[in-house]
């Protein structure tokens, strides 16, 4: 059972890396969690409460000497593998152990649902909703999800950064030719969207500072044929309303 590490969700990382996901299955901590030949493999479903889905029935092709780090040299096997990303089932874990031997608790999984395609992020929430943490986002762009890209490719806006580590806000737009999946793909890609601050940031931080602190939210959307100074208007609006200006923000004007 696979869940939230401190830095990344299970969930996440299988949306992203299918590599880095098989990765999570071969850590071995200070005790030897996988013993048995097969994991039967779960991933924590944060949006729901005691929901995991399945990510794969992994062999142990081989155990290595080693402690939080790889342990173990896993394989995938095609056991069940049309059900991979797809299969949620409900079961509330009690402790915190992250291995278990599945006959003991399998009478206590029930079937949730069987989703129609394999799971590859949250689906579009709308306009209003965009509440969503950078790591949540960048699976969604990255997978170029069609809902999420076909709402936000046509609006323009104001759009807000929230920095969770100190509660510093910026406030941006996408104006001209350039919608909100555009402007946000490039925040997205490196971490700081060419912004002077931010930039300054994530280049003595790190992009993983944007995956773990940052969250976007969509302050205001307009069509695509709004005249731009109403979107600087109401940007420079959004900038004064909630003092992202000086030591309480990240823009600079």
């Amino acid at each position: 059972m696979a869940n939230w590490n401190g830095e990344m969700h299970p969930l996440d990382v299988f949306v992203r890396d299918k590599e880095e996901w098989k990765g999570w299955n071969s850590w071995r901590s200070e005790k030897d969690d996988f013993n048995r030949r097969y994991i039967f493999s779960l991933m924590d479903y944060y949006h729901e409460p005691n929901e995991w889905l399945f990510g794969g029935v992994y062999e142990i092709v081989a155990r290595l000497g080693t402690t939080r780090s790889k342990g173990y040299e896993v394989a995938l096997t095609d056991q069940f593998s049309p059900y991979i990303g797809r299969l949620k089932l409900h079961w509330k874990r009690s402790g915190r152990a992250k291995s278990r031997k599945l006959e003991n608790y399998l009478e206590e999984f029930r079937v949730s649902e069987i989703l129609r395609e394999e799971y590859t992020g949250a689906l579009f929430c709308g306009y209003e909703r965009i509440n969503h943490d950078f790591h949540v986002l960048e699976n969604i762009f990255q997978t170029s999800k069609p809902d999420w890209r076909a709402a936000l490719l046509n609006v323009k806006g104001v759009y807000l950064i929230m920095d969770k580590s100190n509660g510093k806000k910026y406030v941006g737009s996408a104006y001209g030719t350039t919608g909100i999946w555009s402007r946000w793909h490039c925040y997205i890609c490196n971490g700081h969207g060419h912004n002077d601050e931010l930039t300054k940031l994530i280049k003595e931080k790190g992009k993983e500072y944007a995956r773990k602190n940052f969250r976007f939210s969509l302050l205001e959307y307009r069509p695509m044929k709004t005249d731009d100074a109403e979107i600087f208007a109401r940007e420079s609006y959004w900038k004064e309303a909630l003092l992202s200006r000086g030591e309480f923000g990240y823009n600079k004007n």
